[in-house]
């Protein structure tokens, strides 16, 4: 009996591994996107364009921002908020994002959370974030941001 359980066991880990997704490493393909929308940020971040790293937020009224001065709706007044808060590329500084936990809600939501660092000449800061991913018309958007 014992060994049928074990047995049972082992198969059920082997299963587990050739399972589409289960895999260590192994990515969906809309994980992928939404990496890919997160690398593009930081590109356009660390060449000091704020209007082309907002391209991954959801252009919305809807579109929420939460940060340490509290709570923005709207793609414009959260771009407005980027502006105010990073004047200039030394306030910008060098973008580096590392994603902790990215989760699969549903076929169109995706929550993902990491760390964000500002390497910068003014002095360096960084915190974590958690992201909500909405799949909008084909391509995956920011539709809520809480960074501290």
């Amino acid at each position: 009996m014992r060994f049928q359980k074990m047995a049972t066991a082992i198969i059920g880990m082997i299963l587990l591994l050739f399972m589409p997704g289960a895999g260590l490493g192994c990515q969906t393909a809309a994980e992928s996107q939404i990496r890919a929308v997160l690398d593009e940020q930081i590109r356009c971040w660390n060449k000091g364009d704020l209007e082309a790293f907002m391209k991954g937020y959801w252009k919305n009224d809807s579109l929420m921002f939460i940060g340490s001065s509290g709570v923005v709706y709207g793609y414009q007044n959260t771009l407005q908020r980027y502006k105010k808060s990073y004047r200039d590329t030394a306030q910008m500084g060098k973008l580096n994002f590392e994603i902790l936990h990215v989760k699969r809600l549903s076929p169109e939501y995706y929550y993902v959370v990491g760390k964000w660092f500002l390497r910068r000449s003014v002095g360096d800061i960084g915190g974590y974030y958690n992201l909500l991913f909405r799949k909008i018309r084909g391509s995956w958007k920011i539709v809520a941001d809480h960074s501290s």
